[in-house]
């Protein structure tokens, strides 16, 4: 049973828009920031069972008053940041890893 996952736009710096599921997102309480991690569309659905080589981008994202549903996507810049992320990543992945067997 595969759920709906929310699916967001991102430009390259070309102006191209592509278009990504979110992963899902997070905050880091110490610090305020907020995080989010999405994968390009398509990656999973050409090879749904083998979710090894899935592409994984995250950022750093601040929440725009001025439009709902906006967010300003900014790089991830320190080694403690991705460290923390792929952290993250890692208990996510195995979190639905253990869904998945329990289906």
């Amino acid at each position: 049973m595969s759920q709906e996952k929310d699916r967001i736009v991102i430009p390259d710096e070309h102006g191209t828009e592509h278009l990504f599921d979110e992963l899902f997102k997070f905050t880091v309480d110490e610090t305020g920031k907020n995080y989010i991690l999405v994968t390009p569309v398509g990656d999973s659905e050409d090879d749904d069972d083998d979710e090894e080589g899935e592409e994984v981008f995250a950022f750093r994202y601040e929440d725009r008053d001025d439009e709902e549903n906006d967010i300003g996507l900014f790089p991830v810049e320190t080694d403690e940041e991705w460290e923390m992320i792929e952290e993250m990543l890692n208990t996510f992945t195995s979190e639905e890893e253990e869904e998945d067997e329990e289906e």
